[in-house]
């Protein structure tokens, strides 16, 4: 790269240097992050194919896009992501929140009142609380999270949001849920087996927080935790949702019924895979 490359011809060298990396989508992803770094969107790239970028712009862009050829996300080259319409601020502390997720705040909403208590369990970067806290403003909520580093920007996308006095954040382990009852309890928790973990795409398994996503009993420990919890942290007619691996439902799914919920489902994603499941304490 040097001070005589365009716009454009950046444009296309990043594309074919994604591409060459096995990234998916390396036009998409050129565009962002060129569109990150010269601060305009991706139609302002296209106004300004033929300007030259500076020394000082090529110097911003060059190591970015070395690093998003080594895999690194970039979402955390960039420092945010978007969900539910909003944009979240996210670091390598926490999950970068996936569209999927957006379906486990769909049955949130859809089983909430004008007014109620909810605990988000592995609230990582926040993403599912404020999402709902921004859509339900008669409720209070709390967001839970082994991590202070996780809970340091969920703070912050907490703020973003203005719902801070919607959204307490606590330090805990998913093990031991904080005291009270609630009418909804939303997670999606870890449940990443071991088995799995050498086939998971490098962007995922070499930057995202380990502790988030890999764990015990062949993907199911937070589940059996979560379960066992329900009846004392739920209020009567209070339901426990949560996000799960596309070959757990079955396993899940008894795992609510053996903890005493009833009117369990499984709810699928847009691509018509297992997602969400959902039990209610009567």
């Amino acid at each position: 790269m040097s001070e005589s490359w365009t716009l454009l011809k950046l444009l296309d060298w990043t594309t074919e240097y994604f591409s060459g990396k096995g990234i998916d989508n390396p036009r998409l992803d050129a565009q962002l992050l060129l569109a990150h770094v010269l601060r305009v969107d991706r139609v302002g790239l296209y106004l300004n194919f033929d300007r030259p970028l500076t020394s000082a712009e090529l110097d911003i862009i060059r190591p970015l896009v070395q690093r998003r050829g080594q895999r690194e996300p970039l979402q955390y080259l960039t420092g945010r992501t978007e969900f539910w319409s909003l944009e979240f601020e996210v670091t390598p502390a926490v999950l970068i929140p996936r569209a999927d997720t957006e379906i486990l705040v769909e049955e949130a909403l859809s089983r909430a009142g004008e007014q109620g208590c909810l605990l988000d369990v592995g609230t990582g970067s926040g993403a599912i609380v404020v999402s709902l806290a921004a859509e339900l403003p008669g409720w209070r909520m709390t967001g839970l999270d082994i991590s202070s580093e996780a809970l340091v920007v969920a703070a912050r996308n907490v703020a973003r949001h203005n719902v801070a006095e919607q959204v307490d954040l606590q330090q805990g382990d998913l093990a031991h849920l904080p005291a009270g009852r609630y009418d909804l309890i939303v997670s999606n928790p870890p449940y990443i087996a071991q088995a799995e973990w050498d086939g998971l795409m490098p962007e995922v398994r070499c930057y995202e927080p380990r502790a988030a996503l890999l764990t015990a009993e062949n993907g199911l420990a937070c589940y059996k935790k979560l379960a066992a919890q329900a009846v004392a942290h739920l209020r009567p007619g209070g339901w426990l949702l949560v996000e799960i691996g596309h070959q757990q439902a079955e396993a899940v799914r008894a795992l609510f019924a053996a903890a005493g919920l009833k009117d369990i489902f499984v709810r699928q994603d847009y691509a018509d895979q297992p997602r969400v499941v959902g039990g209610c304490l009567k």
